[in-house]
């Protein structure tokens, strides 16, 4: 029952008892039981009716919690929200990820319980715990593997981590993952979806017809940065390889080839202003950096859109915020490269969810999982044990 309110198929008791088969009274008692534990509210429609407005029934706001990290080189972005998926709070926590995964970690559980407290959250009550690693994941395991700028991160027990700290389930995943599952459900993109971030790194991120994350085999689907590039040359990258698309047509690419530091002690996002500054001055030699890095980056997005052909293509990063030049730039070298069948109905746009998409797909991934047969049989279980 729990289930047909959770996916919309039933919203009142009638419903219910239609689709489950089960009889008015059962469903009378197992309701009352679910509104009762809080896990179900029952309200009066807004809908314009005559006489008394019928009652409906949602998932409980008070229900339970979900917390949400998306670590990045520079800082972490943290975020609670209720199991309806309505964003409660966020915040930013200023930690390099070279700080290692037990300060990254201990500082990102330390702000989500400020906002657990300041918006008078059960801690007791959050039901899962979602973080996005800028590299690549072992889902299952829920940690990172083999990551390059990440030093000691390698095979850390992150969803342990996080499990301890939160008396909950917890999930790792990759941060492109996320934002390309947010930019799905709370972007409104359609599916099958591409996105790509352009950061210290390029990674992407693949959403199927059916909603899902592709991570492949071992969770490296995605990890495009190291794809050897048109113009790579004898760059070396990260990786110990020359050539790769990450080393020249990064945004950390892009402000080396053009003397900015990336970061100082006083701001870490030196890098980032100061090219947003050049270019919104149109300064000629930026410009043509961006675009030059876009251009490589696009006959990568090209080989993308005729492998996996997907309806849409969403650029994120520091890169894609910089007026249109990222983004005609790359729709050009799309279109110029990739075969008319695969860019016939193809749209290719920056993110319009700006540093939040990997927020939201956490919170999607967690209410999916949470609302799962799994989850569902977890959550009716704690419910007494929280009291509720």
């Amino acid at each position: 029952m729990l289930g047909l309110v959770v996916s919309g198929e039933a919203t009142n008791r009638a419903e219910i008892a239609r689709r489950s088969g089960l009889a008015r009274s059962t469903v009378g008692q197992q309701v009352d039981h679910l509104v009762g534990t809080g896990i179900l509210q029952e309200v009066e429609s807004r809908r314009s009716v005559r006489g008394r407005p019928p009652r409906v029934l949602t998932i409980s706001p008070q229900a339970g919690t979900v917390v949400v990290a998306d670590v990045d080189t520079t800082a972490s972005h943290v975020a609670i929200a209720d199991l309806t998926r309505r964003l409660i709070a966020q915040s930013t926590v200023d930690i390099r990820i070279d700080a290692g995964p037990q300060a990254v970690l201990d500082a990102v559980t330390e702000r989500l319980r400020e906002l657990l407290e300041k918006h008078h959250r059960d801690p007791d009550r959050v039901r899962e715990v979602v973080i996005g690693l800028p590299g690549p994941v072992d889902f299952q395991q829920g940690c990172a593997v083999q990551p390059t700028g990440m030093p000691g991160w390698d095979g850390y027990p992150v969803a342990d981590h996080l499990r301890t700290r939160f008396r909950a389930p917890a999930v790792v995943d990759n941060d492109v993952n996320l934002m390309a599952l947010g930019e799905a459900v709370q972007g409104g993109a359609e599916t099958p979806l591409l996105c790509i971030k352009i950061s210290t790194g390029i990674g992407s991120g693949l959403i199927t017809a059916a909603g899902q994350v592709y991570r492949g085999a071992d969770g490296a689907a995605g990890d495009i940065g190291h794809i050897r590039a048109v113009g790579g040359g004898s760059v070396l990258c990260v990786c110990g390889n020359v050539g790769c698309v990450g080393a020249i047509a990064s945004h950390r690419a892009v402000l080396r080839g053009l003397g900015i530091p990336e970061s100082t002690d006083d701001d870490l996002l030196y890098g980032t202003r100061v090219l947003a500054e050049r270019i919104a001055n149109s300064d000629p030699t930026a410009l043509h950096a961006v675009r030059q890095a876009a251009t490589e980056i696009g006959e990568v997005v090209a080989m993308l859109v005729h492998m996996f052909n997907p309806r849409s293509v969403i650029l994120a990063g520091p890169l894609s915020e910089l007026r249109d030049d990222l983004v005609s730039a790359v729709r050009a070298a799309v279109y110029q490269r990739a075969l008319p069948l695969a860019t016939r109905k193809l749209t290719i746009t920056a993110t319009q969810l700006k540093g939040s998409s990997g927020l939201h797909g956490g919170i999607a991934l967690a209410t999916q999982d949470i609302f799962g047969p799994a989850g569902i049989a977890r959550l009716l279980a704690d419910a007494p044990e929280a009291g509720v």
